[in-house]
């Protein structure tokens, strides 16, 4: 079934989405009554948004008109849209409302409890004059939610943005979103109501739906846009009203698409199939689905294409904790509907949980220049040789993250900096250090320990809850490949666990592989360790790897490139070497593609620390002398950087 809807040329977005921009507070219990949740995960919501992010992921030029509060949640939802790469120009904040609330819990494959916290919210506050015409002609669409025309002042500002969108060419989407509480149809606890019959509202939508060319609800929200309780008679009261192209949802049924006179049962409209998952939450579905019948509405595809990106965005989400972050890429959407006939729990699957987690717009570390003072033991010990009380440590990691901020404002290093601390002795550096738009990695190993262990025993899941998550796992492995077998098990068996782990809590892992030097070791002994941990289904974000040859770089190179192309690189480690010694290893490393700098740690702060502990220089003196060392570093990897540039001009 062909897709008829012409699109203007030339427009800078593909859609504008208008409506409910909100915080969803999800309960992490599952099967728990909402009463009794414990702890709740945060993510963007509301419909609008949801689309509007859901868009962006799947590759479209989405852009949010809506408000949030002058408040750390309205700057949360902001901040989250644009790094998705949705545009939040017309996201107003406003300084007299707080940002929308949701609290939803997951009791059971029926029952979804939820809240809505919205009195007097700041997006139920956009008001006419945040409308902009320039704005609005700049789209090929508009997109608005239903709920988004139920207070006068909502409707008059809809309304606006609507006619604009007429006059200038602008296609213009309904997503009904009924929720009979937002229209005081229910209890105000009561948002899990799903249909209130009401002619009032009937009456309402059916004033607005002429002004619409695409129009997508549920079975439900089609019998309030028409009226009454058969769905056939609902869509020809909707017909009547509007020439629109009606896109129905039906569940595990699939989509029904209607470009013309309403047949006489729903089953003989042009119907896609949907995709069958094990539901664990529906709430989002529906935002999924639309998102992914835009991207296939807006490049023009015809209707089977568009509901198979719909139907599969939604079969994704429902079997997804969240809404927003539970949302495809375009990679992992291809995978799914690739794989669609065995993929009744998609949760389950290894390749695409992957997918879902690395080809997700992430911030990129092209470059990565690290100073690392995680270590622990090795304080502890400079303490001990110059008499220093072990309490001053905390105040000497401190001393460290402001030579790193001094360091990054004086070689203009935003975007390329980093550093590697502890919360033995850094807890304090780790919470400066945090929030800046630094690369932060934080150790894990219990120091020495081979075969590994971890900080703090086993149950290393539970203590990664507790981390920002701009924090990368750090795990340095005494692994080597010729290892006995049973010690080399057990450490393969400590990285697994930690690498689900990760995969659970969404940190990001850096692998440090330093194969034991009580065993011998060849040319080769990096790579098959690492070659080792990707043939257990090992896939760690990063790489920390000793000294190699350019030999082996290439090598190196070509497994990661083999293995995980999604790979954020490899970065070179230091063990105390001298500073000529380490531009000897960023030498070999010039060609590599894979390998992004340096982690290096006692070459810049050994024999500062000692002196400033000894009480041999105070506070500017070892920031001084640690700048002096991380700065000749910085430049000795820039000269290794540019004379590859010069060599490839």
């Amino acid at each position: 079934m062909n897709n008829p809807t012409q699109f203007a040329s030339g427009r800078a977005l593909d859609v504008i989405c208008l409506g409910r921009l909100a915080v969803d507070l999800y309960a992490q219990q599952i099967g728990s009554r909402l009463e009794d949740a414990a702890s709740f995960a945060k993510y963007l919501g509301g419909s609008s948004a949801n689309i509007a992010f859901g868009s962006a992921r799947l590759g479209l030029r989405s852009a949010m008109l809506s408000r949030v509060g002058d408040d750390h949640m309205g700057r949360f939802l902001s901040e989250t849209l644009a790094r998705e790469g949705c545009d939040v120009s017309h996201v107003a904040v406003d300084p007299q409302r707080l940002t929308a609330l949701v609290m939803l819990g997951i009791k059971d494959k029926d029952t979804f409890p939820l809240i809505f916290f919205r009195e007097d919210c700041a997006d139920m506050a956009i008001d006419a004059a945040d409308i902009d015409e320039r704005f609005i002609a700049s789209s090929k669409s508009l997109l608005i939610t239903g709920t988004h025309f139920s207070t006068a002042a909502m409707h008059a500002a809809s309304g606006k943005a609507l006619k604009l969108a007429r006059a200038n060419n602008v296609r213009t989407v309904l997503d009904i979103d009924y929720r009979p509480v937002l229209w005081g149809l229910s209890g105000k606890g009561d948002g899990e109501t799903r249909f209130v019959s009401n002619d009032g509202v009937t009456a309402h939508l059916q004033a607005i739906l002429p002004q619409f060319d695409l129009v997508v609800g549920t079975e439900e929200e089609f019998m309030i846009a028409g009226g009454g309780a058969d769905i056939m008679a609902a869509l020809r009261a909707v017909r009547l009203a509007s020439a629109a192209t009606l896109v129905v949802k039906r569940g595990p049924l699939g989509c029904a698409v209607i470009d013309g006179a309403i047949p006489a049962a729903l089953d003989e409209a042009f119907n896609f199939r949907g995709v069958q998952v094990e539901v664990l939450n529906v709430l989002g579905a529906g935002d999924a689905f639309l998102s992914g019948f835009l991207k296939g509405w807006l490049n023009g595809a015809d209707y089977a294409t568009c509901c198979r990106y719909a139907n599969a965005c939604g079969a994704l989400v429902v079997s997804r904790h969240g809404c927003a972050p539970a949302m495809p890429t375009p990679v992992e959407l291809d995978y799914f509907i690739a794989h669609a006939a065995r993929m009744q729990r998609p949760a389950d699957d290894a390749a695409l949980a992957r997918l879902h987690r690395v080809s997700v717009a992430r911030k990129q570390w092209d470059e990565l220049c690290v100073f690392a003072f995680d270590h622990r033991n090795q304080f502890f010990e400079l303490a001990q040789q110059t008499g220093a009380d072990e309490a001053r440590l905390p105040a000497l990691k401190q001393l460290m993250v402001r030579a790193v901020g001094e360091t990054e404002a004086a070689l203009q290093l935003g975007g390329k900096i980093g550093v590697l601390i502890d919360d033995r002795y850094g807890a304090d550096a780790l919470n400066a250090a945090t929030g800046r738009g630094w690369w932060i990695g934080r150790p894990v190993e219990l120091p020495g320990s081979n075969p590994l262990q971890f900080d703090w025993g086993r149950s290393i899941g539970s203590h990664l809850n507790s981390w920002p998550k701009e924090h990368v796992i750090k795990c340095l492995v005494q692994l080597h490949p010729d290892d006995a077998v049973e010690n080399r098990l057990e450490q393969e068996a400590q990285l697994k666990a930690l690498y689900d782990a990760a995969q659970i809590s969404g940190h990001e892992l850096l692998l440090e592989v330093i194969p034991s030097k009580s065993l011998p070791s060849d040319a080769d002994t990096v790579l098959r360790a690492v070659k080792r941990l990707y043939n257990i289904g090992i896939y760690p974000e990063w790489w920390k790897l000793e000294q190699l040859s350019a030999a082996q770089w290439k090598k190196i190179d070509a497994l990661v490139q083999e293995r995980d192309p999604y790979c954020r690189g490899v970065v070179l480690l230091g063990l105390h070497a001298p500073i000529d010694e380490l531009a000897a290893s960023f030498e070999a490393a010039r060609d590599s593609a894979t390998c992004r700098g340096f982690l290096v740690g006692r070459t810049i702060f050994h024999e500062p620390s000692k002196r400033w502990l000894a009480k041999e220089i105070d506070d500017a003196g070892l920031v001084a002398a640690l700048r002096a060392n991380f700065e000749t570093l910085i430049r000795t990897w820039q000269r290794s950087r540019a004379a590859k540039l010069e060599r490839a001009a």
